[in-house]
């Protein structure tokens, strides 16, 4: 990837270590699981002092990645599925809904922490049509010349690529370069979905990303970047936007009426799909 940036301390796998926060590990403590440590809840308490709610920045992602993946398994008829920075194995994970439509779908899994990658292994032993490779998902050549994802996705037909809820933790500027790298790799007719930490520019939603971007980056996570919508939507280079484009992730085609108004802080995460003409 031409004019790619140094690494930053979110492309560098933590491993079991205690006393580094994972973003695997915070993600899964902000659903309520039990996969994390101390460190982990820690990052959450930190940005729970601006934002108390923010617990749902993990449930507008989660429910935004169910519904694409109903979405494009149901109605897009995708059948192939590339899910970059899959996190530890939670309810309704990726390959279960598009699965649950498809039983023949095949959904490759890219992340390179250890624990995401030994309790996603142990998870898929017995699944023949998912898989979990070991790869940087900020490093677009690595991941596409990985010789599992070559040998269980088929290139010549269209492909699903999930970046939900991981292209805020790249601090690079150039996400849009990085995003190029991958849509140009992907066959005519395929989707891109992408979930993204959203500062909304009004003024006081603005301040409250801001908050949560300065206490998400100076944690011992080290990283939740905040963007605009302009650069959001840049990274979706060359493709036609699903209606309804590139909107809060619980306004993208949500399960039934709104009852209760939006928190603030569930109007700072955003959600799109996008077709490779």
């Amino acid at each position: 990837m031409s004019g790619a940036t140094a690494p930053y301390p979110s492309s560098v796998p933590v491993g079991v270590d205690p006393n580094r926060a994972s973003i695997a590990r915070v993600y899964d403590a902000a659903l309520n699981g039990k996969d994390n440590y101390e460190i982990d809840r820690q990052v959450l308490a930190q940005v729970r002092t601006v934002a108390p709610q923010v617990n749902d920045l993990a449930w507008a992602n989660r429910d935004f990645l169910i519904r694409s993946c109903r979405f494009l398994a149901m109605q897009a008829g995708i059948d192939q599925f590339l899910d970059l920075g899959s996190g530890l194995p939670t309810a309704e994970n990726t390959h279960q809904v598009v699965q649950r439509v498809n039983p023949e779908a095949r959904v490759v899994y890219a992340d390179n922490d250890p624990v995401v990658l030994a309790h996603g292994r142990a998870l898929l032993e017995e699944n023949a049509q998912t898989h979990l490779v070991e790869a940087d998902i900020f490093d677009p050549p690595r991941v596409l010349e990985n010789e599992l994802v070559r040998k269980e996705l088929d290139f010549s037909r269209p492909i699903a690529l999930f970046q939900i809820g991981t292209l805020h933790h790249y601090l690079g500027d150039d996400a849009p370069e990085l995003m190029r790298a991958y849509v140009d790799a992907l066959p005519s007719g395929s989707y891109v979905a992408i979930a993204h930490f959203f500062d909304p520019e009004k003024p006081e939603l603005s301040e409250l990303a801001r908050q949560m971007e300065e206490k998400f980056v100076h944690s011992p996570m080290g990283s939740g970047r905040f963007r605009t919508r302009a650069e959001i939507q840049a990274m979706f280079p060359g493709l036609e936007m699903v209606e309804p484009g590139l909107v809060l992730c619980d306004d993208w085609w949500p399960d039934g009426p709104r009852i209760q108004p939006l928190n603030a802080v569930r109007q700072c995460i955003v959600g799109g799909v996008g077709r490779k003409p």
